[in-house]
Formats: C-alpha cells, sequence, structure tokens
C-alpha cells in the first residue's frame, strides 16, 4: 500500500510551477485568489495541515500556533525572514521551522543601489515632471543631485546581503563602513574593503549613506531610534530594504520634514504596508511596495527551496535550511 502523502497548505499564490511542482510531490491545497488568509483561514489550516508555507504577510503567533494540531509539524516559510513566525513556540511545540536564505540576495542588493541613485539623483522628482508634462525642458542648475563616489556609506547588518551591497557600492566607488553583531573575518574585510565600526553611534554620525540590512529581532526593534537618528548628517540619506521596525518611521518622518536629513529610499515600512502617509508627499522620499526581492528568478528559487525543505521532511529528515535557535 503507497504511504500517505504529507498534507501541504499553502497561504499565497505561488508561480505556476512551483505550484504546479508541489501538486506533484504532496496533498497540496492552494490559495486561490492572491490574498492573505484570514486568521479563521489560517487556524484552519494549522489544524489539517502536516505542514504550513506561509509567507511574510501572515502572522504566525504564539496564539495561532496553540491552536495547531498535533500533526503539523513543518512550517516551511516561503521567505528568508521569519521575524512574522513565533519559532520559540513552534519549537516548543515540536514543530521546526524553515525559510529560504540566499535566494534573494543579489535581488535586494540590486533594488538597495537603486535607491541609493533614485534619492541622491532626484530621480522621482525626475519622473514626476514627465509624468504630469511640467517639463519645461533641460536647464543647468535643474535637478541636481549628488554622486555616489566617495561617499562613505554605513551598512547596518552584514550579512549575505549587507555583503552583497557593499560589493556593488565599492564598484560605484563608495568608502565602505558596517557595523554588525561580530567582526567579520579579516580576509572577508579586505576583500570587501570595508572599516568595521564597534560603535553604532559613532559610525551613523560620520556616514553619507546608510544601509539597513539587519534582520528584525528583539534587539533589532529601533535600533535607529530618534536619539540615533539626530546624530546623522542633515546631508545624509537612508535606505531601507529590511524590515521597517529597524527604524522609529515617525521620528525618521520629523526630521524629513523639519529638513534635518536629506533623504530616504524605503521598500519596507514600520505601521502596516503603506507607510506615514506624510512621506508620500515629500520629493526627497523615495518609497516602493516591498519589491526588493521581486524578480521573477529569485521567486522560483525560493519555491524551490520550499520544495526541498518539504521533500527533505516527508523523507524523514530535517530541512537543510531549519532555522535554529541561534539565528533568532
Amino acid at each position: 500500500m503507497a504511504s500517505k502523502r504529507v498534507s501541504v497548505v499553502v497561504t499565497r499564490r505561488l508561480p505556476e510551477v512551483v505550484e504546479t511542482r508541489l501538486k506533484e510531490l504532496f496533498d497540496v491545497r492552494l490559495r486561490e485568489d492572491d490574498t492573505p488568509m484570514t486568521r479563521g483561514e489560517l487556524i484552519d489550516a494549522v489544524q489539517s495541515a502536516d505542514v504550513l508555507v506561509p509567507t511574510v504577510t501572515d502572522q504566525i503567533d504564539a496564539g495561532l500556533i496553540g491552536q495547531a494540531g498535533t500533526q503539523l509539524k513543518l512550517i516551511a516559510n516561503f521567505g528568508a525572514g521569519f521575524d512574522h513566525i513565533d519559532v520559540a513556540t513552534a519549537r516548543s511545540r515540536g514543530i521546526l521551522v524553515s525559510n529560504t536564505p540566499g535566494v534573494v540576495t543579489d535581488d535586494t542588493a540590486d533594488m538597495v543601489m537603486a535607491l541609493m541613485l533614485g534619492v541622491t539623483r532626484r530621480i522621482q522628482e525626475g519622473l514626476s515632471v514627465m509624468q504630469d508634462g511640467s517639463w519645461q525642458g533641460w536647464a543647468p542648475t535643474a535637478f541636481l543631485g549628488g554622486r555616489l563616489g566617495g561617499r562613505r556609506l554605513g551598512i547596518l547588518g552584514m550579512g549575505r546581503i549587507g555583503q552583497a551591497v557593499a560589493k556593488r557600492a565599492r564598484a560605484f566607488g563608495m568608502q565602505i563602513h558596517y557595523h554588525n553583531r561580530r567582526q567579520l573575518r579579516p580576509e572577508t574585510e579586505q576583500a570587501l574593503e570595508a572599516s568595521y565600526w564597534e560603535s553604532l553611534d559613532q559610525m551613523v554620525a560620520r556616514m553619507d549613506v546608510i544601509s539597513v540590512n539587519c534582520p528584525s529581532t528583539p534587539s533589532t526593534y529601533h535600533l535607529l531610534n530618534a536619539r540615533r537618528l539626530k546624530l546623522l548628517k542633515p546631508t545624509a540619506v537612508i535606505v531601507n530594504t529590511s524590515r521597517g521596525e529597524v527604524i522609529d518611521e515617525n521620528a525618521l518622518t520629523r526630521m524629513l520634514k523639519a529638513g534635518e536629513l536629506a533623504g530616504a529610499g524605503l521598500d519596507v515600512y514600520e505601521h502596516g504596508h503603506h507607510g506615514n502617509p506624510e512621506l508620500r508627499q515629500m520629493s526627497n522620499v523615495v518609497m516602493l511596495p516591498h519589491m526588493g526581492s521581486a524578480t521573477e528568478e529569485g521567486r522560483l528559487e525560493m519555491g524551490e527551496k520550499v520544495i526541498i525543505n518539504v521533500k527533505t521532511f516527508a523523507d524523514g529528515h530535517r530541512p537543510p535550511d531549519q532555522v535554529l535557535p541561534a539565528m533568532l
């Protein structure tokens, strides 16, 4: 008799080729419309599935995990970030958690550079005058921005993405500085031509551009708080493609409004997915809808990692991308 196939519930629409492969391998329930599941639908999913495949739009908190059935043994996240999952509670219930690290590194780093250029070269303002038809023609002093070359870049979080940003920024002629929980190995620092700052306060006070590339954890919540933001030079620019909660968004908004910062490029937001409404009115702020990892190649590779994690689990082994306590 054939063994029972693992039951999998997917919370959002995934690329068609990924969904097709999931159907071939597992007893899978796919999402018919591309909207987040309601709380009730998530409860039903964790009470019926062996494996849940959520995304960043799903809050897999202690309350939800507490209602899971005993059959739920794996939460295979579609995405590298896992701050929306209460990993500690899942572990206490004997539920493994996996993610999809590494596959969006280059895509996100590319977007960091796009946002840097967008702010420093005033691309948003240029687009606006072209779209509304108000451009009067070239002028020597119109839309003057600044070069990236020669600027000091401070990278907050020097993991995979931070290092990929450093490589790109170095090619633009930027000086690379970073703050991280741990200093990189000397050979890695040398390859990146990067200078380590143990003191975040001292680093941010001296940088021209800050790129936020650290994960969202209790220790990084409001890491760039009102006090620390005040240390930045008024000519500085902030770029955030990581998690909105790392920056005190209200404090950032106040400083931008007061002209105490030169600009910001944001792909993530602290309060909901729209960001502070006042930010949308500022010409020196470039706002994107959390699209840093949005490439076809990246989404397919994320799906492949999910499939490998679930298949490895179904075969009786631990998923290769299991989230471990040391990662929290």
